[in-house]
């Protein structure tokens, strides 16, 4: 059975977890030191944190890194192709948005690690199976769950691990987070976590369900003793984050207070591996010109200022960021000034650590697949490169299968 329990959960099933001595399943794993894991390729620092970065909507990702030198690209978009003079030119075939002004610093410092043409085979245009499937790893559905909790329940397994190792900002638990014994908290905002453990009224009651502590060695016991001690884990990490302050400044957008909480989780919690985000409004069907350059701008922005925030607080050794959408756009413009539904797109590794530049061949746009960008790339192996060489977690059991490594990290 999936571990989900929301705080939504919790407000509305109070009476319930007094007489069951349940409790939302944050609370239910012990908070100890991490183990070590070792990856195929060898010992990978156990400090190393992911962050996942889902642009919703299915980003246009011919206008973000833009096949500037290919007259075919021109002649498919009219209207909407970047002209020219305005790409951030990176190398002879391709360039950035230009808008990514500040994400194209971090590519010349060799920070951003471009994947041309990602997808998986039989690609569904659904914006609701392509995100499961992108989730879950799983186009076949043949796997439950989604691969960071699968990758949880793998660590999990060989060590209990902190209750705060993964933390999800949304509102609601994306599939990427499921597991089926890892418990992976989310949070709106921060704020989440002041309202759970940062009044005294509130944490108290937590405290007061548990109930009086069971006889030793019953099963209840354990339960107590694991909600206690995640709930002394959470309130640890609310003292920490109240003493870190961001040095950068970051935009009102929700890019820029998304990247603004995570620099926040980063710096203040030693025992979080990873964070995952999201943020809309990429179905850019009409008036695409205007919004994907807003976005693209406040994305770009938002993670040179994370980057320069891990520089200062000595981190950027051990974070990278992970950048996908659910689909790309089709290769041609529609009537109404924006593109719709595609497949292959690239993805993006920030960090430190990451290989920069731009890895696969650059989008063929004389071999179409009906109208698509072919894929070649599987994005399972992004997802491999990032368990085995990041995570230091066995790729072939999360994902149910070998896959090759990019060159990117």
């Amino acid at each position: 059975m999936s571990n989900e329990f929301s705080r939504r959960d919790f407000l509305g099933r109070g009476s319930m977890i007094a007489v069951g001595l349940m409790a939302p399943p944050w609370l239910s794993a012990i908070a100890k030191a991490d183990v070590i894991k070792q990856s195929k390729g060898g010992k990978v620092n156990p400090d190393n944190v992911l962050v996942v970065c889902q642009f919703s909507g299915g980003n246009d990702g011919l206008n973000m890194i833009v096949p500037w030198s290919d007259a075919t690209y021109h002649s498919l978009r009219p209207t909407l192709a970047i002209p020219d003079d305005q790409v951030i030119k990176l190398s002879d075939d391709l360039g950035f948005h230009p808008s990514m002004t500040a994400l194209s610093e971090l590519f010349k410092q060799g920070k951003v690690a471009v994947v041309n043409s990602v997808g998986y085979p039989n690609p569904n245009r659904s914006h609701f199976k392509s995100m499961d499937i992108w989730q879950s790893a799983s186009p076949d559905s043949r796997l439950r769950y989604g691969w960071i909790g699968r990758a949880f329940d793998v660590r999990a397994a060989s060590g209990q691990i902190s209750p705060v190792a993964g933390i999800g900002l949304s509102v609601e638990k994306p599939l990427a987070l499921t597991a089926d014994h890892a418990s992976i908290p989310c949070f709106a905002s921060l704020a989440d976590i002041q309202a759970m453990v940062g009044d005294p009224d509130t944490e108290k009651m937590l405290r007061q369900i548990q109930g009086a502590d069971a006889a030793q060695g019953t099963s209840t016991r354990v339960i107590q003793q694991a909600n206690k001690s995640a709930l002394d884990a959470m309130t640890e990490l609310k003292s920490r984050l109240d003493k870190f302050s961001p040095a950068q400044t970051y935009g009102t957008d929700p890019f820029g207070q998304g990247f603004k909480q995570i620099a926040q989780i980063v710096a203040s919690s030693p025992a979080t591996r990873v964070v995952y985000f999201s943020s809309g409004g990429f179905d850019t069907h009409s008036r695409q010109a205007e919004q994907q350059a807003k976005l693209l701008k406040e994305f770009s922005d938002a993670v040179y200022a994370f980057q320069q925030e891990m520089e200062a607080a000595g981190k950027a050794d051990k974070v990278t960021v992970l950048v996908f959408s659910e689909f790309g756009r089709r290769s041609y413009e529609n009537g109404s000034g924006g593109t719709d539904h595609g497949k292959a797109a690239p993805m993006l590794l920030i960090g430190k650590n990451v290989k920069g530049g731009f890895h696969g061949p650059k989008p063929d746009l004389q071999h179409l697949d009906d109208g698509d960008i072919t894929f070649k790339t599987d994005f399972r192996q992004v997802y491999a490169t990032a368990l085995d060489n990041w995570m230091g977690i066995d790729s072939e059991v999360v994902l149910g299968q070998a896959f090759t490594h990019v060159t990117a990290l």
